[in-house]
């Protein structure tokens, strides 16, 4: 009889497992998307400052964290700052920094860059009708801005969502862990569950990704 490793998903809690472990890596994801969407649209335009400090501190976050690699971040704040300074943080906490931290400074990037594209005579005209700069960035330039960079942002979230998978390498009991669970223990009885659970994972993913990557066409 042939080998079908799909049928491992219907034995015992194995499918349940993997949904759980679903739930995990999506409440990173959207927890750290939805913190660096409101983050990000702080730092973009604090980076659109004249002040020449804070411009060369928000190049210098920026550039660092576009430098150095997300899993060495991840490595950084779990088994560097929290062991070495014994403080007591949980592999999921250490991703929602580490992921919130990039996507702040990738989406604050996409936002400064947003602001600058728009004509300046719109900045001119608001200050010249009396606004408040913080009222003229709510009403004109931020419902322009956010248009503008819905494509690039989105595309961002889907990049985050996929990133999330790093999290295995600090522990994290994601999808992908808990699929390389069911791979270990069913790996001799079944040697084709690698590519079942792999596709299954594969196709969750872009279930996920997909209608968001689509909704940047609307």
């Amino acid at each position: 009889m042939q080998d079908m490793g799909i049928e491992v998903l219907l034995q015992g809690n194995n499918l349940q497992r993997l949904l759980g472990g679903l739930w995990v890596t999506l409440w990173i994801s959207f927890l750290s998307v939805g913190i660096s969407m409101v983050a990000g649209l702080a730092f973009g335009i604090i980076m659109t400052s004249k002040n020449k400090f804070i411009f060369w501190i928000s190049r210098a976050y920026l550039e660092t964290i576009r430098i150095i690699p997300q899993l060495v971040f991840l490595f950084l704040f779990y088994f560097g700052l929290a062991r070495g300074f014994n403080i007591n943080m949980s592999g999921e906490l250490a991703a929602i920094i580490v992921f919130s931290l990039w996507g702040t400074a990738e989406m604050g990037d996409l936002v400064r860059g947003a602001i600058t594209s728009l004509p300046k005579h719109q900045f001119d005209s608001g200050l010249a009708l009396g606004l408040s700069k913080g009222t003229l960035y709510r009403y004109v330039i931020v419902p322009q801005v956010i248009r503008r960079l819905l494509p690039q942002a989105i595309n961002l979230i889907t990049r985050m969502i996929k990133t999330s998978s790093l999290v295995i390498l600090i522990g994290v009991v994601e999808i992908n862990k808990i699929g390389q669970q069911i791979i270990d223990f069913y790996r001799t009885s079944s040697p084709s569950v690698s590519l079942w659970i792999y596709g299954v994972i594969f196709c969750i993913y872009f279930l996920i990704c997909f209608p968001i990557s689509a909704f940047s066409a609307l």
